[in-house]
C-alpha cells in the first residue's frame, strides 16, 4: 500500500514531477482515506514479471492485461495481497510503499521517483496510514499479527505493537493520539494508544476491512466485508452506534474532507455506496466497472480503482454523474490523491506498475 507525507520543515520542499507517477493513503489531501493499499516506484532492476508467480487475490478472478506504458513506473516487488487504501498527508513529497513479497516498506522521493530507504517490516505488511503531521506511519501485518510504528521523518522502525487476529485496515485520528486497526478475523476494531501501547476494542461486522475517520475525529467508519455493510463507531465512547447495509463485499472506505460523505467500494456488486455520514443513510449508488476496490477524492471528483476492468471510474463529486473511465495497468487495487489533488496515483498489482492520472484532464 502507499502513503504520502510531507518532509521535515527544515528541509527544502519539492514538488513531484508531473511526468512521473506514484501512490498510497491516510487522513489528508482532499479526502480522508484509510484502509489497505499498494504502491510502487523505481527500485533495483529485477527479472521480468512473467517469470514470477502471481499470488491469488482475496476476490475470485484475475485482471486482464496491460494497457499503456506512458508515465508509468515499474514495480519491482509485488504489492500487498490485501489491497489497502491510500493515505496522503497534505503537501506530501514522499511515498511509503508496503510489499508483502519483500516484507518491507519502501520510502520513495516523489520529486525524482527514486527510493530513499527500505525498511524491514515482516509479517506480510498490508495496510498503512500516516499521521496528519507526517511524523509517523503505521503498518499492519496480518500474518505477523502486529502493527509497526515508523518514524516517517527519520525513515526508521520504532517498534512493533502485537495485535491478535488479522490486523488489516488502519487509520489515524486527526490529532495522532489514536490508531484504529480493523481485525479481519476477529470481528472487531482495535483502538491503540501509539505512545503507551494501550488498546481496547469494539465489535464490528464480519471480515472488517477498510477504516476511515471523519476529519473532526468523532466518527469511525468500518467496512464489514462479509456482512455487506458498514459500522459507525463513536470515537469518544468507542462504541458501535449504528450499522448500514451497502453493496456486496465493501472493502475500501473513504471519507471526504468535510466529513459529510463516506464512500465504500463494493467489490462483488460492482458499485460504490455514497453515504451521508450524519444521517447514516445511502445517498446514491455509483455503478462502476468490474470489481471496484478502493476510492479516492481529488479536484472535485471521485476516482474508483476497478480490479478486473484494469480501469479507474471517475464521477463528479457534487452531482455524482459519471465523467469517464481511464484505462490503467493490470489489476489496479490501490488508489490515492496526491498533494493538492492535481494527481491521482494508481498501483497496478499484476502489471507491477504505478500510474499517475491528471485529475482534471484524466490523462496518464
Amino acid at each position: 500500500m502507499i502513503s504520502l507525507r510531507s518532509p521535515s520543515p527544515t528541509l527544502p520542499r519539492h514538488r513531484a514531477s508531473k511526468k512521473t507517477p506514484v501512490f498510497q493513503r491516510a487522513l489528508a489531501g482532499e479526502g480522508a482515506v484509510s484502509g489497505l493499499g499498494k504502491f510502487c516506484a523505481r527500485l533495483p532492476k529485477i527479472d521480468s514479471c512473467a517469470d514470477r508467480e502471481r499470488p491469488l487475490s482475496r476476490e475470485a478472478g484475475e485482471g486482464q492485461g496491460g494497457g499503456q506504458r506512458r508515465r508509468t513506473l515499474r514495480l519491482v516487488v509485488f504489492v500487498a495481497v490485501l489491497a489497502a487504501l491510500v493515505s496522503m498527508p497534505a503537501h506530501a513529497d514522499e511515498a511509503l510503499v508496503t510489499s508483502q513479497g519483500a516484507d518491507s516498506l519502501d520510502v520513495i522521493d516523489l520529486s525524482t521517483m527514486t527510493p530513499l530507504a527500505r525498511l524491514p517490516i515482516g509479517g506480510k505488511p498490508a495496510g498503512i496510514a500516516v499521521s496528519r503531521d507526517g511524523a509517523r506511519a503505521y503498518v499492519t501485518s496480518p500474518e505477523g499479527k502486529f502493527l509497526t510504528v515508523i518514524d516517517a521523518k527519520a525513515h526508521k522502525v520504532e517498534r512493533r505493537i502485537p495485535i491478535a487476529g488479522g490486523p488489516l485496515g488502519v487509520a489515524v485520528s486527526p490529532d495522532g493520539g489514536r490508531v484504529y486497526v480493523a481485525d479481519l478475523y476477529g470481528r472487531r476494531l482495535v483502538e491503540i494508544d501509539p505512545e503507551k501501547g494501550e488498546m481496547r476494542s469494539v465489535g464490528v461486522g464480519a471480515m472488517a476491512s477498510g477504516v476511515a475517520v471523519t476529519p473532526d475525529g468523532n466518527t469511525i467508519v468500518v467496512a464489514d466485508r462479509d456482512d455487506n455493510g458498514v459500522s459507525f463507531i463513536d470515537a469518544a465512547s468507542f462504541t458501535r452506534i449504528a450499522t448500514l447495509p451497502v453493496g456486496r463485499h465493501p472493502f475500501g472506505v473513504t471519507i471526504d474532507a468535510e466529513g459529510a460523505r463516506a464512500y465504500t467500494a463494493n467489490v462483488e456488486s460492482d458499485d460504490v455506496s455514497v453515504i451521508d455520514v450524519a444521517a447514516r443513510k445511502i445517498l446514491a449508488t455509483l455503478n462502476t466497472e468490474s470489481r471496484p476496490y478502493t476510492v479516492t477524492l481529488a479536484s472535485g471528483r471521485v476516482f474508483v480503482a476497478n480490479q478486473h476492468a484494469d480501469s479507474v471510474s471517475v464521477f463528479d463529486a457534487a452531482t455524482l454523474a459519471p465523467i469517464g473511465v481511464v484505462k490503467v495497468g493490470e489489476y489496479p487495487e490501490g488508489i490515492a490523491a496526491g498533494a493538492g489533488g492535481s494527481q491521482v496515483y494508481v498501483a497496478n498489482w499484476f502489471s507491477n506498475e504505478l500510474w499517475a492520472i491528471d485529475a482534471k484532464t484524466l490523462k496518464i
